[in-house]
């Protein structure tokens, strides 16, 4: 972690983190400004995908998931997510779409994205994640079905929302993170 000079106000120690760097360290944090108390943490990030943020993530919660539009500002949606380990030992987040929605839309013209997850009103701790998007398909909606069971187990909405997508040209959109920063509202 970099020292910090308590005399300077404008010292920001990381404002990007890099997948090599995260690795690289446990912890860093950024700093916001320099109180007269010292240093107000703004951020920090932590190794992608440590222990805490798998376990995070592996709640039931929703994702808001930012893609570029076509005329270049977000387009910020609510939606389903699940975390996949790959064979490299790093972890994707996956979100189902229509593939003719504008996100999916959005995705393939350009992968850069970002979503938040958690900060909500009741619990302001949440994640910050970037990356690139892949489309991909979902033969069988196999991610669909398991979509549906991660927000639906138990409930008669399951069985409709399974119905009522069967003919649906459902695609998984595949977030390959770069930077993942822990966050708090």
């Amino acid at each position: 972690m970099p020292a910090v000079d308590s005399k300077r106000k404008d010292f920001v120690a990381y404002r990007t983190i890099s997948p090599d760097r995260l690795r690289a360290c446990d912890r860093v944090v950024s700093v916001r400004d320099i109180g007269e108390d010292g240093p107000r943490p703004e951020w920090h990030a932590v190794r992608m995908f440590d222990d805490r943020a798998i376990a995070f993530l592996g709640q039931v919660r929703f994702a808001r998931l930012a893609t570029v539009g076509r005329d270049g500002f977000p387009h910020n949606v609510p939606i389903w997510f699940d975390i996949e380990p790959v064979a490299d030992g790093s972890h994707d987040l996956l979100f189902v779409s229509d593939r003719a929605a504008a996100k999916t839309r959005n995705a393939l013209a350009n992968p850069r994205a970002g979503v938040t997850i958690g900060g909500e009103r009741t619990d302001a701790h949440g994640y910050l994640i970037r990356g690139t998007i892949t489309v991909e398909d979902d033969p069988g909606q196999a991610v669909t079905h398991r979509m549906i069971d991660r927000y639906e187990a138990g409930t008669p909405r399951a069985a409709e929302l399974r119905d009522a997508w069967k003919d649906d040209d459902i695609v998984v959109l595949r977030l390959r993170p770069t930077s993942i920063v822990s966050v708090w509202a």
